[in-house]
């Protein structure tokens, strides 16, 4: 069935729904119900290509960049796929809205409030229990040894869209309606009943993929491609390395067996390999 919908985790479809202009609305809306303490009336969009402070300085690029009435900073970021020292590049990033905040001669180094949000088309995988590991949002802050906030003014937030697995009946909060939204926005066909507000109304009007001009639509189209190209090769290389784990554990099984006098033929059945790999051992 031909997709209504943009689907949310490309570029194109992530800006389009919270980074742009006539988004604003939608952004708040989201980012209240994720942030209360924030109670965000207006926000200003800022320049999404931080530079540091010296040509040294690698430039940090974000999806979405902002600050509110009160001069709160909000980093939103879009991450599709698992990505190697990923925590590492999100502190990096927070540095940027932070060092922006020095004023020039006299300043007392009071901060305004620095809030880095990432939706993640993914799970991290270094969780000690269980509970961790199907939660949908974590949320990282300052603490000191007493597990008490240190500061509060910096807040990490990441959600882990794959572990959200809520149904409509199911929805009981603002922001489960938005991770809901945009997990499933490109398998609606109609707008559901829980979704019939002005804010959502024009979420999914933003969304929907006829409205578009012939540009909007190849831009849609090549994000589409991109995002399934990158699906496809992270899908290859969990699958070759889980293929290549599964052949090594194989081997040294196999070595054991072999040590021990077991015969040829029922290594074989018990490890799948065959007879001339387990003589080569």
């Amino acid at each position: 069935m031909k997709a209504k919908y943009i689907n949310p985790f490309t570029d194109f479809g992530f800006k389009k729904l919270f980074g742009e202009e006539a988004s604003k609305p939608m952004l708040i809306d989201f980012l209240n119900s994720l942030l209360p303490e924030s109670n965000i009336v207006d926000l200003t969009f800022k320049d999404k290509e931080q530079l540091g402070q010296t040509d040294q300085d690698r430039k940090a690029i974000y999806d979405i960049y902002c600050e509110n009435e009160k001069g709160e900073k909000f980093i939103v970021e879009l991450q599709k796929a698992r990505q190697k020292y990923f925590k590492d590049r999100t502190i990096y990033y927070s540095t940027f809205p932070i060092q922006e905040q020095a004023e020039k001669g006299e300043w007392n180094y009071q901060l305004k409030a620095v809030y880095c949000i990432g939706i993640l088309d993914f799970t991290f995988d270094d969780y000690d229990n269980e509970p961790e590991k199907s939660e949908v949002i974590h949320t990282v802050q300052l603490k000191d040894q007493h597990n008490k906030p240190f500061f509060e003014k910096l807040k990490y937030v990441y959600l882990e869209m794959p572990n959200f697995k809520k149904t409509e009946q199911e929805l009981q909060t603002r922001l489960d309606e938005w991770l809901y939204f945009i997990k499933n926005l490109e398998d609606f066909q109609s707008i559901p009943a829980i979704f019939e507000d002005e804010i959502f109304i024009q979420a999914f009007e933003k969304a929907e993929i006829a409205k578009y001009s012939e540009r909007e639509f190849n831009e849609y189209q090549q994000s589409l491609k991109y995002f399934r190209d990158n699906n496809a090769t992270f899908d290859y290389a969990i699958e070759t390395a889980f293929d290549e784990g599964k052949m090594e554990r194989s081997i040294e099984i196999a070595k054991t067996l072999k040590a021990n006098g077991v015969s040829s033929d029922i290594i074989s059945k018990s490890t799948g390999l065959s007879e001339s790999q387990i003589e080569g051992l």
